[in-house]
């Protein structure tokens, strides 16, 4: 069975406001344990033309208005948060470049690219950082993006940054859009505007925003439904959403911290769709099992085998009229079945559970419930998040570019996607681009403190997934 196109993303032009979701995102941004900014990174078939670069960088900053926002908040939560054009942009300060001592490894620059995620973005600024790294062996270069999660989600920027590639490598000229006009608005005027606002109501607008952020509280538990039962039904999925995950954790995975590592393999997409049709499914059912194998057998392998642990994936819930920026996604949890010995076995148990979470009445309840978060102070929010049940792994798929694409006059020769580590042991994400998976580790050295059996152990998971379309 292969899988269903990717959800298009829409081209509606993005509001000025941000929904409660992506505020609570940017307010993770202030606590290591809450980050959520997201790294590209490409690496190029040859040095690109810095110049040629720094332009193609200017342009998609007037196109996508987001790259030259940044967020304005009121000092009282009476009106949402805006994002409005930076008066003070200076495209210098978020594009960068330096160079690798050598050698140039790609283990020098997985490095690199850790602190870079590691570092907090300046809410201050537009809220993406590049790094243009040259030095890399082989002649070639590579591209490290920093993007909060605030902006948007994967497949949102996918869309987002269309606008910096090519299609071949020494395209015609395209012209300088003008640049998007500033706005010097600060949280005081946002507060001030909202109050100057008075309807023919004795409520203004502000404190309508306030009122709907208290119905959703009921909302979300008392969610009217067609019928009596839908509204139960709903209120059970929701109690599942938010409950214990379906697994118990890791024994071995409890511990946390702020140090991470970040590891990479890559395989041919037609050896992963070959896996998927031998089990009758999904190209995501045999990635996820993939990594279901490698898991097991880093268990296995320091002695506590385990059949299952909570692994969280992420689900689109993109509509075609939603704008490119912005998050329309949930998070669902699996148990993974890391004990099953059979990849083809594993593969349909992921799939059936899969299947069944995404059908999950009260799926959104997050996004439902965000508008309510927001209202929190910091310390408050801190303390629900940290008791909220989390799973020791997450795992994302983002289709990318079926062509090839070319940068400043660089071929973009593989791309890889490091997520955030929000109190997780890993962060797994495929990206396919140009016929090629790459897949990212992205782990904390203390969940997973033997990494040299580790990186074993993941790369005999997926071996064995493609030796299983290849028997078939």
């Amino acid at each position: 069975m292969s899988d269903p196109p990717p959800p298009p993303v829409g081209t509606a032009a993005p509001s000025d406001e941000l929904s409660p979701l992506d505020y609570l995102l940017h307010r993770g941004e202030t606590h290591p344990a809450t980050r959520s900014a997201f790294l590209n990174l490409e690496i190029l078939d040859r040095p690109a033309d810095w110049g040629r670069l720094r332009e193609a960088m200017d342009r998609a900053s007037r196109v996508v208005i987001r790259m030259r926002q940044k967020v304005v908040v009121p000092p009282v939560p009476a009106t949402p948060p805006r994002w409005v054009v930076d008066p003070d942009f200076d495209l210098d300060y978020h594009l960068r470049r330096i160079a690798l001592p050598a050698p140039g490894t790609m283990r020098q620059l997985l490095d690199f690219a850790e602190v870079t995620l590691q570092s907090p973005l300046d809410t201050s600024r537009a809220l993406w950082e590049g790094v243009y790294v040259g030095g890399l062996e082989g002649d070639r270069a590579a591209l490290v993006l920093k993007l909060s999660h605030a902006i948007t989600d994967g497949l949102g920027g996918i869309a987002l940054f269309e606008q910096i590639y090519d299609t071949e490598r020494n395209p015609a000229p395209r012209p300088m859009p003008p640049v998007p006009i500033p706005s010097d608005l600060t949280g005081d005027d946002l507060l001030r505007g909202s109050l100057n606002r008075l309807p023919e109501t004795t409520a203004t607008a502000g404190w309508k925003w306030l009122a709907r952020a208290a119905a959703t509280a009921v909302r979300v538990v008392t969610r009217p439904g067609p019928t009596l039962g839908g509204a139960l039904g709903f209120a059970d999925s929701a109690r599942r959403m938010l409950g214990p995950p379906p697994a118990e954790p890791s024994p071995l995975l409890r511990r946390r911290s702020l140090t991470s590592r970040t590891v990479v393999l890559e395989l041919p997409l037609t050896d992963l769709r070959a896996a998927a049709k031998a089990a009758g499914c999904s190209v995501n059912d045999a990635y996820l099992a993939a990594l279901c194998g490698g898991l097991g057998r880093y268990h296995e392998v320091l002695g506590v085998p385990i059949d299952a642990l909570p692994l969280a994936i992420p689900v689109s819930l993109r509509n075609t009229d939603d704008p490119a920026s912005g998050n329309r996604w949930a998070g669902v949890t699996i148990a993974a079945p890391i004990g099953e010995s059979d990849p083809a076995e594993r593969m349909k148990q992921v799939r059936q559970q899969v299947i069944a979470r995404r059908g999950e009445p009260a799926i959104d309840v997050i996004a439902q419930l965000a508008p309510v978060l927001t209202l929190l102070p910091d310390e408050t929010l801190l303390g629900i998040i940290d008791r909220v049940h989390r799973p020791d792994v997450q795992a994302s798929n983002v289709p990318g570019y079926t062509q090839e694409t070319f940068l400043a006059g660089a071929r973009v020769d593989r791309q890889y996607g490091l997520g955030p580590l929000p109190h997780v042991g890993m962060m797994a994400v495929l990206i396919s681009r140009a016929g090629t998976c790459t897949v990212s580790f992205r782990y904390d050295t203390a969940s997973f403190a033997a990494s040299d059996q580790l990186e074993k152990c993941l790369q005999a998971g997926f071996d064995e997934i493609v030796e299983l379309g290849r028997a078939g």
